[in-house]
């Protein structure tokens, strides 16, 4: 009984936190909706899972330095943002972690055609800490007393972390140690400020000029959890943006954009 009060405890510590933090994305991109000075009909609005961050901000930068389009990028766990389309946030673009939330947007008619692939994401083990050397049997260690990872719920890389520790029967030892972030930002804030001695993250993270050379990292068996296919689609839009939207994606699939991705860990089917 006190173990199931202490998780939930730490559940709801963080899912507190999210309720202040859920509408902040959304409501910026309505702030620059409103200033005609920064967010004119032709600005582009990207929304993008936290993943992908580091590597969807220099794709954006090429893609506004060759089209002269400017852009907006919002980045949260792909649950959220797709909440708040579902709600109508004023999105062009929805760069996802995997292809269950923009199929769902599809399904609801909210975008302008089916969503494709972009790219294969990879999960990793991560620790900043110098006693703590990333692995499976590290995490049932009494030394780790905190393993961060995504909400599985709404993070597709919380929940490829949720099928490796079904897939190697850890929840047994583990469960009681786990913290849960709203989006794989959230994940790394506890990693990096040592709030847990390890965590599950994207490699996309470990290998951005931010976090390399931060700690150490071990990737995880692919075998051990369902392919990250990360999607993409643009979304229904009025005015200029929409032609844009389409563009976008098209230069997502470039060589150019292509190798900015595979710089950050990511694959592809071809």
């Amino acid at each position: 009984m006190i173990h199931r009060q202490f998780l939930s405890f730490k559940i709801t510590w963080v899912s507190t936190r999210d309720l202040l933090l859920k509408w902040i994305p959304y409501a910026l991109v309505l702030l620059l909706s409103a200033c005609g000075t920064k967010r004119d009909s032709s600005t582009l609005t990207i929304a993008a899972a936290a993943n992908t961050q580091f590597a969807m901000e220099e794709i954006a930068a090429l893609y506004s330095e060759k089209t002269g389009t400017q852009h907006v990028l919002v980045f949260s766990s792909s649950g959220k943002l797709t909440a708040q389309i579902m709600e109508g946030a004023p999105y062009d673009v929805f760069v996802s972690a995997d292809m269950k939330y923009p199929t769902e947007l599809f399904n609801s008619g909210l975008t302008q055609g089916s969503p494709r692939v972009y790219a294969y994401g990879k999960l990793v083990l991560w620790s900043i800490q110098e006693s703590v050397h990333p692995s499976l049997a590290i995490l049932k260690d009494s030394t780790v007393e905190h393993i961060a990872l995504a909400n599985p719920k709404t993070a597709p890389y919380g929940r490829a972390a949720d099928e490796v520790l079904k897939f190697y029967d850890l929840y047994p030892t583990t469960s009681a140690k786990l913290v849960f972030g709203e989006s794989i930002s959230q994940t790394n804030q506890f990693i990096t400020s040592g709030a847990a001695e390890i965590g599950f993250t994207a490699m996309s993270v470990v290998l951005s000029p931010k976090m390399k050379g931060k700690g150490s990292w071990q990737a995880l068996d692919e075998n051990s959890y369902k392919p990250i296919g990360q999607g993409v689609v643009a979304l229904q839009s009025k005015g200029e943006t929409t032609e844009g939207a389409n563009e976008f994606i098209t230069f997502l699939f470039s060589k150019e954009a292509r190798g900015i991705l595979e710089k950050y860990g990511y694959t592809f089917d071809e």
